[in-house]
């Protein structure tokens, strides 16, 4: 019984698919963090001539107001002019990081919209399990590793930046141009540095949620009968349905043996109640048929009901064998059904 409750399966796409409505997925925010700080720093790149142009323009424009009067108006100018140009200098640079999120998102789990993350639970503002969470274990493990990764990304930045620091002495020659070309320079050295670390933590972080989140789904042995039992239904209730659906075919079998033309015997083992209609059917019917103890029940019935019985056990378990019930007996048998049919009608005098 320990067995059947102790999580050694692999979980299954249902249980899987479960998390993902609920908004359980694998996410790392280490991959996320390091996308969406990669394409900040090449957005910010490729779009500093623009910031640098409306930075400028917004310089020349406060200028221009040296020596005006300030009143009211000028102030909602400056304000609505100020607005205007921080977004045109913001905003290109926010889209690409916020496009940049959503893209590192639906890369690691693909799309999903869900509300069940959003929805207020009065268990999340609970003070005494909120403490409980703050000081566990799995919160001590994940400071230990922000600081472990802010500690060496960081350390790894300074140690560019203290060999760096040497040359200042010669950079100090330089014109202003040049000064900024070297700072931008190892400023841009510095940050592909940090990053690659950060790629580095991101991918060994990718590996683990993914593992935790997947040894968390894990199910015992009795989940997943369970899960079995509710998506194809409890075998025990579908075997009780089979049953009864026996029993209802079987009667409605039984009941066609007093309308039969004969009973095809083997004599013990199979019994086939056949009857022919040549207004219904081009051939012979099989209306029913069975064996051992059905086989016992068709020949009684067929005797209560005066309806003949003749012994033929190569043709009884041919017919067995090879016909369905309600079904047509195929060309080859209709020389043996015929010669049956005949004695029996003669017997009838039909």
């Amino acid at each position: 019984m320990a067995d059947d409750q102790e999580k050694t399966e692999e979980p299954t796409a249902k249980k899987i698919e479960d998390a993902r409505k609920e908004g359980n997925v694998p996410k790392s925010q280490d991959a996320s963090g390091v996308m969406t700080l990669f394409i900040a720093i090449l957005a910010f790149l490729l779009l500093f001539p623009y910031m640098s142009d409306h930075m400028l323009a917004l310089s020349k424009y406060y200028f221009s107001l040296l020596g005006m009067p300030l009143d009211r108006a000028m102030m909602v100018d400056i304000a609505i002019v100020t607005i205007k140009e921080f977004l045109l200098i913001v905003m290109p640079l926010t889209i690409a990081v916020a496009i940049t999120g959503v893209v590192a998102a639906i890369a690691q789990f693909g799309f999903l919209f869900t509300t069940k993350a959003i929805v207020p639970d009065l268990k999340k503002i609970d003070p005494i399990k909120g403490t409980k969470n703050l000081f566990s274990m799995k919160k001590i493990i994940e400071g230990i590793k922000i600081t472990f990764k802010s500690f060496t990304t960081l350390g790894v930045g300074f140690v560019f930046f203290f060999l760096f620091i040497v040359e200042l002495p010669t950079v100090a020659l330089f014109g202003l141009g040049d000064q900024m070309i070297w700072l931008k320079d190892k400023a841009l050295i510095i940050a592909l540095v940090m990053l690659f670390i950060i790629f580095v933590f991101a991918i060994i972080d990718v590996i683990i949620v993914r593992k935790q989140y997947f040894d968390g789904l894990k199910m015992s042995k009795q989940e997943v009968k369970d899960e079995m039992k509710n998506m194809d239904g409890d075998p025990l209730i579908k075997a009780k349905i089979r049953q009864i659906q026996m029993q209802a075919s079987r009667k409605r079998m039984m009941a066609e043996v007093p309308h039969a033309d004969v009973v095809i015997t083997n004599p013990t083992h199979y019994a086939v109640a056949i009857k022919y209609d040549e207004q219904k059917s081009h051939a012979p019917i099989v209306v029913a048929k069975g064996m051992d103890n059905i086989a016992l029940q068709i020949k009684k019935i067929a005797r209560e009901n005066n309806v003949h019985i003749v012994q033929n056990p190569p043709l009884a378990r041919s017919l067995y064998a090879q016909v369905d019930l309600d079904r047509p007996i195929p060309s080859e048998l209709f020389a043996a059904v015929a010669e049956v049919l005949a004695y029996v009608y003669k017997m009838n005098k039909k």
